[in-house]
């Protein structure tokens, strides 16, 4: 006989997990006292938002459900904005929620949620278990679910006396991810219309990669001379300098790319769903009939034909997809080689940052410095905002696992997510882009680095407005500001009154130094660099925008 609580543990440790966000809450004690007798690293967060985004982080990097668990109500709210993440992105994630007591559903009791209504638009499956004998089938069918096809988050809720009611039931085992496979025949098919392409290019997104499938189709790309996109904040699916990267294909995309892409007459399309963002608002690809030849590889049938009908539609994971890729080989030297070295040059050209701006502090310099001094597998993070431009298009991404960042553009994503990534990987170096209004959505956070002596390096890009919507502001409703001006803290003093290292950049020059001392310090640290709001993008100011 065992409790519900002790039944829940029990499953997460059948199935691998190893790490867990939380807040706690009394409605699920029984769980956190049955976690008390494990190995599970519990990291306590300071708000549901912010632990979400941490489980999504752990989804990210490993391709592994990220659990996290909070309390009914204002909990489960809280933790929705990490669940929509997980749910555009992609993202295996399990959210345990603590649920009022069986008796007194439907009665509007204390903290109460009916969170199939509420919850199921930005989850795969969400569900409730009223008998503790089934905790072992519903936790395995949620690990299943959120790994399977088009992965993404599932939502399990516990009522609080279930949990501790005791029962007998089966022992939990681990749960066995779906694959889909490519069959030989269309890995035929798509030789031949590599074959007789004149103008292709290759386009990675989504999820369901590993380090392997990505090095594999870096060598098959290399063998067919393949120009190779990655999608919006899948940057890390792909070496930057190799010399057939052709660049981001997101928001703000290179315009000798954008044409390139509308020009092709074969894109090869694996594993995302080219949603608004790095379809430029659907625009480089026509909906639903594209003009270029479509081979669309992706691990869920349903995504195949939804928006973009296909030539060729490949259900199949990206691993398994790149794994039967090692029989296609070119007859020869393919006609566009040419083309492909040109479009690496033109990335080349775009990714290099400008030397001037307004202001004291040049963002272009900085970017320099860091591509200079950090290495291949630092991992970088970010939320929304454009001071995020300075990494998407200036970073040059060397290596997979080396990005946490939010295709969904959720503020606040940044700093939990460093905070998952550095207690996933300690020996790596992790840097996390915040803007000011960014940082200050989940920035409570920096108490769980400290707690856990974490050491991220928090660099706060502060032009003291919400960037983005005042520069559409500006150019909307030129001169008539509204809402998009801030007043912020002192970051750095605020780093050190959590007991972390603080800096400040009011020149550029200052920077190098201060990063060195941060990087020193061993402790997390905020940079606060102020940036002057006319700074708005690298090549036009506030008022070039507003002056149209």
């Amino acid at each position: 006989m065992k409790t519900g609580g002790q039944l829940v543990v029990e499953a997460l440790v059948a199935n691998g997990v190893r790490r867990i966000s939380c807040v706690p809450g009394e409605s699920y004690l029984a769980v956190l006292d049955a976690l008390h007798d494990t190995d599970i690293d519990v990291i306590v967060c300071r708000q549901e938002g912010g632990a979400a985004m941490m489980a999504d982080c752990w989804g990210r990097l490993t391709g592994e459900p990220g659990v996290c668990m909070v309390t009914r109500g204002p909990g489960a709210t809280n933790a929705s904005a990490g669940l929509h993440v997980a749910k555009q992105d992609s993202i295996p994630m399990i959210l345990f929620i603590g649920q009022v007591q069986r008796d007194a559903r439907e009665r509007e009791a204390f903290q109460e949620i009916e969170y199939r209504r509420a919850f199921t638009e930005v989850a795969k499956w969400v569900g409730e278990i009223d008998d503790p004998a089934r905790i072992p089938e519903f936790v395995t069918r949620a690990f299943t679910v959120a790994t399977s096809g088009r992965p993404g988050p599932v939502v399990l809720t516990l009522p609080e006396d279930m949990l501790t009611e005791s029962t007998e039931a089966p022992l939990a085992r681990a749960y066995q991810p779906v694959e889909s496979h490519p069959g030989q025949s269309q890995i035929t098919r798509l030789k031949e219309l590599l074959s007789v392409a004149k103008r292709p290019i290759a386009i990675l997104g989504g999820t369901r990669w590993s380090a392997e499938s990505v090095a594999g189709f870096q060598r098959f790309a290399e063998r067919w001379r393949l120009p190779v996109g990655c999608s919006f904040r899948r940057q890390m699916l792909f070496d930057h300098l190799n010399p057939v990267y052709a660049g981001d294909v997101g928001i703000g995309i290179n315009p000798a790319l954008a044409k390139e892409i509308k020009e092709a007459d074969l894109v090869l399309l694996v594993g995302g769903r080219f949603s608004e963002m790095p379809s430029s608002s659907y625009t480089l690809l026509d909906v639903p009939y594209p003009r270029q030849t479509l081979v669309h590889v992706h691990p869920d049938p349903a995504e195949l034909g939804r928006v973009y009908r296909p030539d060729l539609a490949i259900a199949a994971t990206p691993r398994d997809f790149v794994a039967a890729l090692d029989d296609i080989r070119p007859a020869g030297e393919p006609a566009w080689s040419g083309r492909t070295a040109a479009m690496h040059e033109a990335y080349l050209k775009w990714s290099t940052p400008p030397e001037k701006g307004p202001g004291d502090v040049q963002m272009g310099p900085i970017m320099n410095w860091i591509e200079a001094n950090t290495a291949p597998d630092t991992i970088f993070t970010n939320g929304a905002g454009n001071y995020a431009t300075w990494l998407h298009r200036f970073h040059r991404f060397r290596r997979y696992g080396a990005q946490a960042a939010p295709a969904s553009g959720s503020m606040g994503y940044g700093l939990p997510a460093a905070v998952a990534a550095k207690q996933l990987h300690p020996g790596r170096e992790v840097v996390c882009f915040a803007g000011d209004g960014c940082f200050l959505m989940h920035g409570q956070e920096f108490a769980t680095a400290i707690r856990y002596q974490l050491p991220i390096i928090v660099l706060v890009i502060n032009n003291g407005i919400y960037g983005t919507i005042r520069m559409h502001q500006e150019r909307e409703y030129p001169g008539r500001v509204s809402a998009t001006d801030l007043t912020n803290p002192d970051f750095a003093a605020l780093a050190r009154a959590y007991g972390g290292h603080g800096e400040t950049v009011v020149r550029t020059a200052e920077f190098a130094d201060a990063f060195l001392r941060a990087r020193a310090s061993g402790k997390p640290a905020i940079i606060e660099i102020k940036l002057d709001p006319e700074a708005i993008t690298p090549t036009r100011t506030l008022t070039e925008i507003r002056n149209g």
